[in-house]
């Protein structure tokens, strides 16, 4: 069976960075790909490199433009977050809440006066990482990342990660 994967930023930019520890095990996992498996990644993930872009020293903007590049040319049609990418992440993130979220105070509350009283950081998440793991399970995608995801992993079994970067 043949999988796809869906690259997260950091693998991403290990992949394009020479210099970088992990760039020689990125290159290994991916030239043991079957030539057929889809590679993947996600307008959030373009989003986080664009981002980064802006926020590199002069000294930095060449290899920065390199990744930009890449990213472009390599992936010109990212994964969407569409309508029905909302669903998984809201079932990923009334789960997290349900097992991360402070309980004080919590008891005898409607939902709507739950709707952001827990920030990512107290979930232990990223935000941007909960919707790129969203995208992988509705796609189907295994999520290739260096991020612990720890507390998404737990509430969704479903979820498939690998750390190529190891």
């Amino acid at each position: 069976m043949i999988h796809g994967y869906l690259l997260d930023t950091n693998t991403i930019a290990y992949w394009q960075n020479p210099d970088c520890p992990e760039h020689t095990s990125i290159l290994n996992h991916i030239n043991k790909l079957h030539p057929d498996a889809p590679l993947t990644t996600s307008v959030i993930v373009h989003g986080e490199i664009a981002y980064g872009h802006q926020l590199v020293s002069p000294k930095q903007q060449g290899l920065s433009k390199q990744v930009l590049t890449f990213v472009k040319k390599r992936f010109p049609r990212p994964l969407e977050v569409r309508h029905s990418t909302s669903f998984v992440y809201g079932k990923l993130r009334a789960a997290l809440f349900k097992k991360y979220a402070p309980q004080k105070g919590r008891k005898g509350l409607r939902p709507e006066q739950l709707i952001d009283p827990v920030t990512s950081k107290s979930l232990g998440i990223q935000e941007n990482d909960l919707w790129i793991a969203s995208q992988a399970i509705e796609y189907n995608l295994i999520l290739v990342t260096s991020d612990k995801m720890k507390h998404i992993c737990s509430v969704a079994e479903e979820l498939r990660v690998e750390n190529w970067a190891i």
